[in-house]
């Protein structure tokens, strides 16, 4: 089933000490990954890494 239009999708940011967690969830599937990086960086730059994380699951997901 090919997505007709931009997914949505909700992000967990969660700190722990020095390092953030941050979790992507595909709204629509409820397909969720992971991705820690530090707690310094910048959010927008850890929400990249985590959608793209998603993007790929969710490629590998529905080849299956």
């Amino acid at each position: 089933m090919a997505a007709t239009g931009p997914r949505e999708t909700l992000f967990e940011f969660t700190v722990i000490g020095n390092v953030v967690k941050v979790a992507a969830i595909d709204a629509a599937t409820g397909v969720e990954v992971s991705v820690m990086g530090p707690a310094n960086a910048s959010r927008a730059d850890l929400q990249k890494l985590a959608l793209a994380k998603l993007n790929t699951r969710l490629a590998t997901h529905s080849r299956s």
